[in-house]
């Protein structure tokens, strides 16, 4: 279970009494976290996730409300930040910063099928649609120059010759980018949509959660992110029939470019670096903690290896 920092009853029940939402039925921490303390919490009034937020500046979380908000009032399915009785979002809760959500219904999926895989692509479309009339902006604390520095440090241990050249590689075109960013749609993006951060209610895609990680940054890599968890087969490869039913139900609503088809392969290695190197210093960081999910940054190096070569490229419009 990855819970950070620990919540007691009485303590939630304190949190509580500044909210109109009943008293306290049942609370448990949520497992699969791997960066924040999740809680579900149950009252006489209705079921609710509270999130104890453990990484990043406390000021940023402005712009998460701020976003939610956004995205809820352009009827997407995402969870946003309760008010208490003051009118107050923001929280704290054990000297975390602390936001108390509604559930969203439905589950998550382990093995989505192509109808899946479409439902998601069209979903993040939407998200990229509203978010890109927004006045927000945030840039990622793990954006290009994140990427840089670990990634140099990654290619200085690592003993591998055809991965070694593939990462100096895409780790060159991460530094071109840093000094002339490409020419690319930009929006805010998810940055996180796994699986695990999707609701599905029967066939129906009932919730995108925990956008923790949103950041101001080009589309294509919310796509790629999306495809390198929803897509994959058995063997860490692009499953070509999901593969396909993502990328076109992005692209019914957001087409792509050509100039989105050039980099495509280049973001989706660079979307399984990021995920790479995020799991190797969290793996480092919480290796002696127990309860704490620590996942494996080697799915993400196969996957990386994986993407020397992208047989599967975008949808362009004839």
């Amino acid at each position: 279970m990855s819970v950070f920092t620990p919540v007691s009853r009485d303590q939630l029940e304190t949190f509580l009494a500044g909210y109109d939402l009943g008293r306290l039925v049942d609370f448990q921490g949520i497992e699969g976290g791997s960066e924040n303390s999740n809680f579900f919490v149950a009252t006489s009034q209705g079921e609710f996730v509270l999130t104890l937020v453990e990484r990043g500046p406390a000021q940023a979380l402005d712009f998460f409300i701020q976003l939610l908000a956004e995205l809820h009032a352009a009827s997407l399915p995402v969870p946003y930040a309760i008010a208490d009785r003051n009118g107050q979002c923001l929280q704290q809760l054990n000297d975390r910063p602390a936001l108390l959500q509604p559930r969203l219904p439905g589950k998550h999926l382990s093995t989505p099928n192509p109808s899946d895989c479409q439902a998601v692509g069209t979903a993040l479309a939407q998200l990229h649609q509203a978010s890109s009339k927004s006045s927000l902006q945030r840039r990622s604390d793990r954006g290009l120059d994140w990427l840089a520095e670990q990634g140099s440090a990654l290619a200085a241990e690592l003993d591998d010759g055809d991965l070694h050249t593939q990462l100096k590689q895409t780790l060159a075109l991460i530094n071109q980018w840093r000094q002339q960013p490409p020419a690319l749609p930009r929006a805010i993006v998810h940055a996180d949509l796994f699986r695990d951060n999707v609701m599905f209610d029967g066939h129906h895609l009932s919730g995108m959660i925990d956008f923790y990680n949103a950041h101001t940054g080009i589309t294509l890599y919310d796509v790629a992110i999306a495809c390198n968890d929803w897509c994959l087969d058995a063997e860490q490869q692009l499953d070509p029939a999901r593969t396909r039913a993502l990328l076109a139900g992005y692209a019914a609503l957001r087409p792509f470019s050509p100039a989105e088809a050039d980099a495509w392969p280049a973001l989706l290695r660079i979307a399984a670096l990021r995920f790479w190197l995020s799991r190797q210093h969290a793996a480092a960081q919480h290796k002696d903690q127990p309860g704490v999910l620590v996942k494996d940054p080697g799915h993400f190096r196969q996957i990386f290896a994986n993407h020397s070569t992208v047989s599967i490229g975008l949808p362009l419009a004839l």
